[in-house]
């Protein structure tokens, strides 16, 4: 008879050759990257709220050279092409992609146009730094990654919360054993909804590839790729009023609890909404309180902050000299050049050196399939087994 650990290592090994293969992963800079002293040409899709988060970033990035932008407002392209001084603005991604010839593409649209964007660039020679997510199905993701491969090109995906140094103080507790046998992980994200577009409450919109694809990412980074999903989704608000349009009806899921099995065997819950009030505003900025926590048979560990722009990490283990004793500590309190916009600018340096992040279009991947998962499970009430995996762990 196989045995659980057995299975699980088979069964992520298909799972992972069904899905993708490594090679699909390779990094064609690995040899001929553009070259250190150069540097590696941008443009934007997208001139809405998230380009004034990356933008101040990119414009400030040494080995950045900003060459255009675009939108479907062109007012919108045009004002940011002004603000930080980008030579060339367009009203669309066909017309940028006949001007000036760039590198690497930042998709910033709504998200249900991010597969086609993404898809368009890639066939006309650019790599592709995508906002969440890369594609609106697994099938979809797995296909412009094929393109990419075939093209000697990239695409990457948002978001970046592996690469903070909380995240890596965490790996490394729970790999070197602090934690002991790890069992449960929790995480949670929401705030009272957007009201500013519709595209967050239409169909492949939702709060979890807007909110819960951050802590999808996390907790499938710290405790391993996932096996399984159950979710349950709903609407708790059923209409919103978007600034420009008026009332709208909320079409995708505004509140989600999505339960993972994890190859290791540990479980974890994560949950996200549309619906949560927040005191520090939608922003979130300067949460002070644990939004991820795991917990093992030697101790427990807490992100405080969000993921995406975590404070500390608070860490209580059982101490060896004493059974009932334990130990509280508070580490990592400095997040260094870490935050949320900094993808385009990992991603520029890798065109540019082969040098590669701990973020990979694979782990994105598997995160695209959870989110798709939790949609079928609330469909169809059923555990949803998972196809793909990620390389782990990220950090040791």
């Amino acid at each position: 008879m196989m045995n659980r650990k057995k299975f699980l290592k088979e069964f992520t090994i298909i799972g992972a050759a069904t899905a993708i293969v490594p090679s699909v992963l390779a990094n064609p800079f690995s040899e001929v990257g553009l070259g250190k002293g150069k540097k590696a040409r941008v443009s934007i899709t997208g001139c809405g709220s998230v380009s004034n988060q990356y933008l101040p970033i990119l414009s400030r990035t040494s080995h950045v050279e900003l060459v255009s932008c675009c939108d479907i407002k062109p007012e919108r392209a045009e004002f940011q092409a002004k603000k930080f001084n980008i030579p060339n603005y367009f009203s669309s991604l066909d017309e940028m992609l006949k001007g000036p010839k760039f590198d690497l593409m930042l998709t910033l649209t709504d998200m249900q146009v991010h597969g086609e964007l993404n898809k368009k660039a890639l066939i006309n020679g650019v790599n592709v730094w995508s906002e969440k997510p890369l594609a609106n199905t697994y099938e979809e993701g797995v296909a412009l990654v094929q393109l990419a491969k075939d093209r000697g090109l990239r695409i990457w995906g948002a978001p970046v919360v592996v690469e903070s140094p909380q995240f890596a103080f965490m790996s490394k507790a729970i790999q070197e054993g602090k934690l002991g046998e790890v069992a449960a992980a929790h995480a949670h994200y929401g705030h009272e909804g957007p009201d500013w577009s519709s595209f967050f409450y239409e169909k492949l919109g939702g709060s979890m590839p807007d909110l819960a694809v951050y802590n999808m990412t996390t907790i499938t980074g710290l405790l391993g790729p996932a096996v399984s999903v159950v979710a349950m989704l709903n609407i708790i608000t059923p209409t919103r009023k978007i600034h420009d349009k008026g009332v709208i009806k909320v079409n995708e899921e505004d509140n989600a609890m999505v339960m993972l099995e994890h190859e290791s065997g540990a479980l974890s819950h994560i949950q996200s909404g549309f619906n949560y009030f927040n005191p520090h505003g939608h922003s979130g900025e300067g949460e002070t309180k644990a939004t991820v926590s795991i917990v093992g048979n030697r101790g427990n560990m807490h992100m405080i902050g969000y993921d995406w722009d975590p404070a500390s990490v608070e860490l209580t283990t059982k101490t060896d000299d004493d059974p009932n004793g334990f130990s509280t500590g508070i580490y990592v309190k400095d997040k260094g050049d870490y935050t949320w916009p900094m993808g385009a600018s990992l991603v520029a340096n890798t065109i540019l050196t082969g040098k590669e992040p701990l973020l990979t279009v694979e782990h994105s991947l598997h995160v695209l399939e959870i989110i798709e998962a939790a949609r079928k499970s609330q469909e169809t009430g059923q555990r949803i087994t998972l196809k793909s995996s990620s390389n782990w762990p990220l950090v040791r």
